[in-house]
């Protein structure tokens, strides 16, 4: 079992949604985050005075999947997240432990469903 975590830009959200159904990946958990990277961030004026803005707005999704659909969930993230610039964001495969489903005690694979 894996964790999929991926930030991605907000206006990418529904591309990546339509990507990962397309795949037959319909259970997802997403999160608006802030965060930094190689874009460094911006500056703008506010009421006269400049403001350094360097957390910027992503989306967190988290997807916890079997072995067997790893590779199909990176591929769908990044066709639906890719737009070839600075800040299309980043995926992360973390293992899973164990995972329990709370309303029937199920565990394991089967948990993930």
């Amino acid at each position: 079992m894996k964790l999929i975590v991926a930030y991605i830009q907000p206006e990418k959200l529904n591309e990546v949604k339509q990507e990962l159904y397309k795949d037959e990946i319909f259970k997802i958990s997403v999160t608006n985050a802030l965060g930094c990277g190689q874009q460094m961030g911006y500056t703008e004026t506010y009421r006269g005075v400049d403001v350094e803005v360097n957390l910027l707005k992503k989306i967190r999704i988290e997807i916890a999947i079997t072995e067997s659909f790893v590779d199909k969930t990176v591929e769908a993230i990044i066709r639906g997240a890719r737009t070839g610039e600075i800040g299309d964001g980043k995926i992360f495969i973390l293992p899973i432990e164990q995972a329990i489903r709370i309303r029937s005690g199920e565990k394991g694979e089967v948990a993930i469903g």
